[in-house]
């Protein structure tokens, strides 16, 4: 799949991507004998994954590290199993907070 379709899908843009791939978070793909870059679909899930994990407060650091471990195939263990553990907990504090908020919402609705 193309640059354009894969940020479209992905809801990211073009620039976006390059980046991500100059950094490391996305792997650089083969490429087409014409030079564009031909990226499996596999690469719109890890795009989904990135933009998760920056969702839930990890920083691209963070997040190279765990995507590192995850395509090793290895269980998370160490620092990188502390940081999942923290995150994980601070979006479940997240979402018993929006609960709370929707709750006391639904109970102020007509």
């Amino acid at each position: 799949m193309r640059i354009g379709t894969l940020a479209h899908a992905a809801g990211v843009t073009a620039k976006t991507v390059r980046f991500y791939e100059r950094t490391g978070l996305l792997p650089e793909p083969p490429r087409t004998p014409s030079g564009y870059r031909d990226y499996p679909p596999e690469s719109a899930d890890r795009l989904a994954f990135i933009r998760g994990a920056q969702a839930a407060g990890l920083s691209l650091s963070e997040i190279r590290d765990v995507l590192r471990v995850r395509d090793s195939g290895q269980a998370p263990s160490g620092p990188t199993a502390a940081l999942i553990a923290g995150h994980l907990r601070q979006v479940e504090e997240r979402l018993e907070d929006l609960t709370r908020t929707r709750n006391a919402l639904r109970d102020l609705a007509p």
